[in-house]
């Protein structure tokens, strides 16, 4: 579960939009990170991580909740359901609560 490149990333972005959430209005804000946090959703899928990807492209849903902004009751169970889903998958992912489904062992046939 050691911090790597990405993670290092994702914090300093994170902070980034959170500075220029103050000078922006929330829906610029909303979607950039919406593009942010799907860029680094690939980065781990193309690093073999799928499960933390799925997190990631989780929490695309959340910033997408904000920039739709359904209202009241829906809001609130869109962006919380995306927000939690998102913050299991990545913590399942990394404390290897979930299966490796990325990696192909070749055994041999046996005949």
């Amino acid at each position: 579960m050691a911090i790597d490149r990405i993670d290092a990333v994702a914090f300093v972005g994170l902070l980034v939009l959170a500075a220029a959430s103050r000078a922006l209005e929330v829906l610029v804000v909303a979607a950039a990170m919406g593009g942010f946090l799907l860029s680094i959703s690939v980065w781990r899928l193309y690093g073999g991580r799928p499960w933390e990807s799925l997190g990631w492209l989780s929490w695309v849903g959340a910033a997408v909740t904000i920039v739709l902004d359904p209202g009241g009751l829906a809001f609130l169970v869109a962006f919380g359901g995306f927000g939690l889903v998102g913050g299991c998958l990545l913590a399942g992912g990394r404390l290897g609560f979930f299966p490796d489904v990325w990696s192909v062992e070749e055994s041999p046939i046996e005949e």
